[in-house]
């Protein structure tokens, strides 16, 4: 149940539509405490007839906030079109499955719902005027404030030119991915060591448990799910993780000893979903900066300095993995394993940075070669010899692409000192590299 709460949580705090709501419902809100403000009689005299508020009559006022209201209204929609044809760009170039960096964006919703909340409240205070005929009252103070929220609209309008004309920037783009990949990072790491792997015969005589739901695992309560264990004495491993696809009829989990409720208790601590979501799932926060370097490896695009500003931002990630330790997905309850969570290693979470980078620009010496010194200085922060391993072995998989695809002896020659210069800074240090080991 709280898998699925935070689910709902999350997917409300993506929507594009939710801020606008709020915003739109503030403005009738706001409308209607100034119009009974105003037929108060609490609004002093003075101030109705001084220059900080409308003083004019009520055909004066209704043709007033027609315009506003008119105005608002006309602006939001071309403020809509704007964004979607921002995301038909954003699809096109850069990949599908960013479009939730433009759909969550609050400047975008922000923007749109100050033009929705400005015509909602307009049309409130319109139709509250009454002329002479009518029992004339003009609501002064409510006017004034239609006045002021026009002119926010239009200072709301010069900020979304400029907001979108910066969030269409291919390297704006890939910094905020590279914040996401930054935020799993620190949700999904410990500065402690963690728990071992039990050993495989821990599941010898293990019974699957079935799941009959289909989709992507977006939340798991991996807590609640090992205490659940712990409490029968028995030990759960799931055979997913967050991100991977729930296959309806298929084994989701092995239990050792078999207890009664499993199943239930797996429905009650995960949440599926239709899509991949990069809160619990580091993989798919780095497979969507890898994406935008992949679009522009190709033929039709041909973009290597997009792919070298993604490899510089995987490097960067890399460093902050440097000091920290990745979860085991083992959770440990009274000195007993009680569930084990498939989890991301260094050696995936690098073949997901760079194998289809390198595989797309294995005919690009420029992207080669920053693949190289991305990887000598990640070498020059790590200090963990099996990741220190992972980083060479990725080093000779680009200097032998290089050395199969590229012809020109001047531009392998470069690619092979990159190599030279890693595998200095990885023997000796960055002090015999800066010394002139590289040549």
């Amino acid at each position: 149940m709280k898998a699925r709460l935070r689910k709902l949580l999350q997917d409300l705090g993506e929507s594009f539509w939710l801020l606008p709501a709020v915003m739109v419902l503030a403005g009738t809100l706001l409308a209607v405490g100034l119009l009974r403000l105003d037929r108060s009689g609490m609004v002093p005299d003075a101030l109705i007839n001084s220059a900080w508020l409308y003083n004019g009559g009520a055909k004066g006022a209704r043709t007033l906030l027609g315009a506003v209201a008119s105005s608002a209204i006309g602006v939001a929609g071309t403020v809509f079109s704007i964004t979607v044809a921002a995301l038909s760009l954003a699809a096109g170039q850069m990949g599908p499955r960013l479009l939730r960096n433009f759909t969550r964006d609050r400047g975008n919703q922000f923007t749109l719902g100050t033009f929705l909340a400005t015509f909602s409240y307009a049309l409130m205070v319109l139709r509250s005027v009454r002329t002479r005929s009518e029992g004339e009252f003009v609501p002064h103070l409510s006017l004034s404030v239609g006045i002021f929220l026009a002119f926010v609209s239009v200072a709301m309008l010069v900020f979304f030119v400029g907001h979108m004309s910066g969030r269409i920037n291919v390297d704006t783009v890939i910094e905020l991915v590279s914040d996401d990949v930054r935020s799993a990072i620190r949700r999904l790491t410990s500065t402690e060591p963690q728990p071992e792997a039990p050993p495989a015969g821990l599941w010898r005589d293990a019974v699957p448990v079935v799941d009959h739901r289909h989709g992507y695992l977006q939340q798991l309560q991996a807590d609640d799910l090992a205490d659940w264990a712990a409490e029968r004495g028995t030990a759960l491993r799931l055979l997913v993780r967050p991100g991977d696809y729930v296959f309806p009829g298929a084994p989701i989990a092995l239990m050792t000893p078999a207890v009664d409720g499993a199943g239930d208790a797996i429905r009650e601590a995960t949440a599926l979903g239709p899509t991949r979501v990069s809160t619990e799932d580091l993989e798919f926060a780095v497979r969507q900066l890898v994406e935008v370097a992949v679009r522009a490896l190709s033929p039709g695009i041909n973009d290597p300095h997009t792919a070298v500003a993604v490899l510089d931002r995987l490097g960067a990630a890399l460093c902050l993995c440097a000091p920290v330790f990745l979860s085991s997905g083992v959770l440990i309850r009274n000195n007993r394993v009680a569930l084990v969570v498939p989890a991301v290693d260094y050696d995936g979470l690098a073949d997901a940075m760079f194998h289809m980078i390198r595989q797309y620009a294995a005919g690009s010496p420029a992207v080669l070669m920053r693949l190289l010194e991305v990887l000598a200085a990640v070498a020059g922060c790590e200090q963990d010899p099996c990741r220190i391993a992972t980083l060479r072995r990725h080093a000779g998989l680009a200097l032998a692409d290089a050395e199969r695809s590229i012809q020109n002896p001047a531009d392998l020659a470069d690619v092979r000192r990159r190599h030279a210069a890693f595998e200095t800074m990885r023997l000796r240090g960055p002090v015999a590299l800066a010394g002139g080991a590289e040549g």
